[in-house]
Formats: structure tokens, sequence, C-alpha cells
């Protein structure tokens, strides 16, 4: 995979997703509603700072590199999937921030 193929990102994003909504229906009988996939999201948010505390020596916990790695690649995609959830454009969400954010350090 390309690294700056947001694009691709993206759709293999929503692929896996719905993976995980057809296994949702199966084992619960329906997919998971936005509010849980929010709920979710914050909880690998949390296990990021958690990971992180334990990347710099804060917190006493085995193998937190290769789980950090994980749960940021995991936030993202969360991210990703709640844009697609609450219909925003995660692309031009991320842009429109990106430019927004740069204006103000440019004066």
């Amino acid at each position: 995979m390309s690294k700056n193929n947001f694009d691709e990102i993206i759709n293999r994003s929503l692929a896996l997703r719905k993976k995980y909504h057809e296994m949702e229906s199966i084992h619960h009988g329906s997919e998971w509603t936005v509010e849980e996939d929010a709920l979710a999201f914050l909880s690998d948010a949390g296990l990021v700072g958690r990971n992180i505390m334990s990347q710099q020596k804060r917190w006493p916990k085995a193998n937190s590199e290769a789980e950090l790695a994980h749960k940021l690649g995991e936030s993202i995609w969360w991210l990703i999937v709640l844009a697609n959830r609450t219909d925003i454009n995660i692309a031009e969400a991320v842009d429109n921030f990106l430019s927004k954010t740069e204006k103000l350090f440019a004066k």
C-alpha cells in the first residue's frame, strides 16, 4: 500500500468495518450502533494513553510498544468509521483542519 493514499486507507477501513458488522449480527443479532462505535473508539483512545505512559516508563506494562502501534492504527480506523457513520468526509475534515490551523501559524 502506498503510504500517501488516504482514499485507499478509507476504503479498506470501511470494508473491514462491514465485516465486523456481519460478525456482530451473527453474535448479537444486530450491528453496533454509532454510539457503541464511539464508545469502542474512546476505550481504544484510553489504551493509547496507557501505552504511551508505559512507553515513557511512567506505567509498568509489558509489550506496550507493539500494543501502542496497534492502538494508534485502530484509533485512526475508528475515526474513519465514525466519520463515515456520521456522514462526514474524513479526508475533507482533515484537510480543512490542517488548512485552518496552518493559517493560524502563518500570521
